[in-house]
């Protein structure tokens, strides 16, 4: 059966927007209320920290996602690896807004959250790479890119949607009562829209490109083996091209939330109002690029918006570091901006740096081991930096990613003018 661009371009973006909404509704409660309610009584930068440690948890479980998935994804097709993905993370989040505190079980209540945190970077390891095989295997000549924005609009939507319930229980509850039990309504809430999710993807058929190559012969036997041992090249430096987007966006979201509540004393309905403003420039950003990357090229776009990343590290003391509200919202703006214009050619240009009987592992693995070398510890690293050395060291960490994503990109080839 043959589906239309819009069904096969919504399936790719409903799974990637909940899937981003269960990852970010976490990182909002890391920011606001996981460390009080989940960790023994301390020091408030103390349970920040260790709230972090436990959103770190799933960067790390993601690549396993991302193998084992992607086996699967290159061996029995696309659909029925998405359909998995996306119930195991619907579960994971569920989970976690069933879970009793700390003053109600003690030790076991954060063992538990870092099992369900595990279960969420599974479940969204196995995520992206296959919706963005999905949009690309699927695309007319010349339009990759383009469709390939699809599951990366996925980002700001469920970013969007996180932030609008929550700012909506902090206007609607009361500070206790949020902190009680009003936190876990979005948890629960996951449940719906995976129900959503799962009517659209149980709907579709493998892909074209997929489908051809398993006619041509039988698939890999161990994907990840090959990637490793004949794509290494491309898996390093898909990987390393991906640190400076997710550093700059998780610096942009949860870290200046935390800051923003914290140190600068704002309170949380208008700073999630600050974010919500500016995530919309993400969602601008990312359909410009791919459409300027279909044009011009992966490379020039990428390395373009790196340049702009790295020179946007300076403005974390002038304008974050300023505390005034309308600088603070600049430099929110500014920073996604960035990040959507690098973000958005990625959806095509990951996959491309792979064959087609190995594309789903290549381009999941690639993506979420870059999440744990930008993302994982982005949070934690810039709250110490900021305590040891000023809000403006964590500028100098983000130049350093940037400099590592562009040499990266520099090294990788152009892939547009690929044919397969």
């Amino acid at each position: 059966m043959q589906f239309s661009p819009t069904r096969i371009l919504l399936a790719s973006f409903v799974g990637t927007a909940i899937e981003f909404y269960d990852f970010y509704i976490y990182a909002t409660a890391a920011a606001l209320v996981i460390g009080p309610i989940f960790f023994p009584p301390g020091e408030p930068a103390a349970q920040t920290l260790q709230a972090f440690a436990t959103f770190a948890i799933a960067f790390v479980a993601r690549p396993v996602g991302a193998a084992l998935f992607g086996h699967f994804g290159d061996r029995v097709g696309r659909k029925a690896t998405l359909v998995a993905s996306l119930m195991i993370m619907g579960l994971s989040t569920v989970g976690i807004g069933c879970l009793p505190s700390y003053a109600s079980i003690g030790w076991v209540a954060p063992a538990l959250l870092c099992l369900f945190r595990v279960g969420q970077g599974i479940g969204f390891g196995g995520e992206w790479g296959g919706a963005a095989l999905l949009a690309v295997e699927n695309a007319p000549p010349g339009r990759r890119a383009l469709y390939g924005i699809a599951p990366q609009l996925g980002a700001p939507v469920g970013f969007l949607a996180a932030n609008l319930l929550f700012l909506g229980l902090n206007f609607s509850l009361t500070p206790e009562a949020f902190a009680s039990w009003g936190w876990r309504l979005p948890f629960l809430a996951s449940a719906v829209l995976v129900g959503l999710g799962l009517y659209v993807r149980l709907k579709l058929t493998e892909t074209p490109a997929f489908a051809e190559a398993l006619a041509r012969t039988a698939p890999e036997r161990v994907p990840l083996a090959t990637i490793v041992t004949r794509h290494w090249r491309a898996t390093l430096l898909g990987t390393l091209s991906m640190v400076a987007p997710y550093a700059l966006f998780y610096l942009s979201t949860v870290f200046a939330l935390s800051w923003g509540t914290g140190p600068l004393g704002y309170p949380k309905t208008t700073f999630l109002l600050f974010e919500c403003a500016a995530i919309l420039f993400l969602a601008l950003s990312i359909p410009l690029a791919g459409a300027a990357a279909d044009r011009f090229g992966r490379r020039p776009v990428l390395l373009s918006g790196l340049l702009v990343t790295a020179g946007f590290g300076a403005l974390f003391g002038p304008l974050l570091g300023s505390g005034e509200g309308s600088l603070v919202l600049v430099f929110l703006c500014l920073g996604l901006f960035a990040m959507g214009w690098i973000f958005g050619p990625m959806g095509a240009a990951l996959p491309e740096l792979f064959p087609v009987r190995v594309r789903y592992t290549g381009a999941s693995v690639t993506y979420n081991l870059a999440g744990i070398l930008g993302a994982s510890m982005a949070p934690f690293a810039a709250q110490w930096l900021a305590g040891w050395g000023g809000i403006g060291s964590v500028g100098v960490y983000l130049a350093a990613a940037a400099a590592i994503s562009f040499v990266a990109v520099l090294l990788m080839a152009e892939t547009r003018p690929r044919a397969e």
